[in-house]
Parts: structure tokens; C-alpha cells; sequence
């Protein structure tokens, strides 16, 4: 599905990534950790082409990331929802106008989703906040809202980028929890976070592999977690 081969990328003159080599199988669930600026929102951005690899090799559902054009990205975004640490919404919108904004964006016909959006609103526990606007939302319900808004595609593949870098353990467990139903669907998680109880509490209910970005390069974490 995405596949990194002996990729790097330099930023400012240095390089922040170097010789990076991983596939991300369908189905599989991923946690991305390493100190503060070690570049694991990066490395979420060369998953999904936001930044091209300044050396090595890109493959997103087969297709070299270098060789598409700015349709074909477009394209691939659509199979991969991403949850980004800070994530804008629009503040004049409502809530559920906020959440089916891909949907726009893609030129579909919000009215005819409107069942389906409403379901996803259900799952994620934000139905009686539909027409709330984003600055009355609470750190957790912006984040629930942010993981409906990157799922409203149906992606094959779900990036989250420190989901519960700003919310209490109580719903950063229920955020975990969505992310594990989303993994039981078939879909392939990759979560950056430098919470290690948090990922102690997902390999307890879903088989996780946990990398590390340690001196530029990925690591397999060790059993210590």
C-alpha cells in the first residue's frame, strides 16, 4: 500500500531522514515514536505526498510518488485519511459541514451522504453536536471531529499525526478506541505519538508494531514498551 525504500529527506540544509525502508502492509497497525523533532510529522507527510523524498524511492498503492502529476496525488489522498496534530476547521461551518468538507471538495453529492454522514457523527460520539461551531468544541470532540473528517472518504490507510497530544487519558483512550474499530475493519493505522501508555494500552487489544525514529533512521522498537 505505501512503501518507503531507502528514502531521505533534508530540510534547512541538513538532512532530517535517512536510508527510511518500510512497508506498510493492508490491514496492519503501526505506532511512530521518537523525541520531539525527530521527524516523525514528516515522515507522515511522505506517506501521503504531501513532501517528496529528496532521496529513494516513494510507492503509494504500487505508483512512484515522483512520477505522479497533481491529479494522481489527488487521487491517492482520497485513500488515505489523515489526523493531523493541529487540526483547522473552518469556524463559521458547523461541525458536520467541517466533517463532510472532503466530501465537497471532491465533488460529491453531500445530500445524497447525508445517512452516512450522520452514522459516522454517531460513531464517533458527536450526533447531539452536529451543529456546533468548532470554537465551542471541547479538545476531544475537536479530535473525534477531526478523525470522522479524514474517514468520510472511506481511505484504505488512516495517518494520525499526535492524536492525543492535547486531550485527557479518559479520551485519548476512547480516540484509541476508534482507531482500533477502523484497524478491525481492514484498514492500515499508523499513529505518530510519544505517549508509550498509550501504546501499551493498544498492544494489549490489537497486534501494533512499533517503530522508532532514532538518529535520523527507523527503528524497530524494542520489547521495552
Amino acid at each position: 500500500m505505501i512503501e518507503l525504500e531507502n528514502v531521505a529527506y533534508s530540510y534547512g540544509g541538513g538532512e532530517l531522514l535517512s536510508d527510511l525502508s518500510i512497508k506498510l502492509a493492508p490491514g496492519s497497525f503501526h505506532f511512530l515514536t521518537g523525541p520531539s523533532g525527530a521527524g516523525k510529522s514528516t515522515f507522515l507527510k511522505l506517506c501521503y505526498a504531501a513532501l517528496m523524498p529528496t532521496a529513494g524511492q516513494v510507492r503509494l498503492f504500487g505508483a512512484d510518488a515522483r512520477a505522479m502529476d497533481r491529479d494522481a496525488i489527488a487521487l491517492v489522498r482520497r485513500r488515505v485519511g489523515v489526523v493531523h496534530q493541529d487540526c483547522q476547521f473552518l469556524d463559521h461551518l458547523p461541525l458536520i459541514e467541517n466533517v463532510a468538507l472532503p466530501l465537497t471538495v471532491s465533488g460529491k453529492d453531500v445530500a445524497r451522504e447525508e445517512t452516512n454522514l450522520k452514522d459516522l457523527l454517531h460513531w464517533v460520539g458527536l450526533t447531539n453536536r452536529a451543529s456546533a461551531l468548532p470554537p465551542e468544541l471541547s479538545g476531544g470532540e475537536r479530535q473525534r471531529a477531526a478523525l470522522a473528517r479524514a474517514v468520510i472518504m472511506a481511505p484504505d490507510v488512516v495517518l494520525a499525526d499526535e492524536p492525543t497530544g492535547n486531550i485527557d487519558w479518559e479520551m485519548s483512550q476512547r480516540l484509541l478506541q476508534l482507531l482500533i474499530e477502523l484497524n478491525r475493519m481492514g484498514k492500515t493505522i499508523m499513529v505518530a505519538t510519544h505517549d508509550l501508555a498509550l501504546i501499551r494500552a493498544a498492544k494489549a487489544q490489537v497486534q501494533a508494531r512499533v517503530l522508532r525514529i532514532s538518529n535520523r533512521r527507523l527503528q524497530l522498537a524494542g520489547a521495552d514498551l
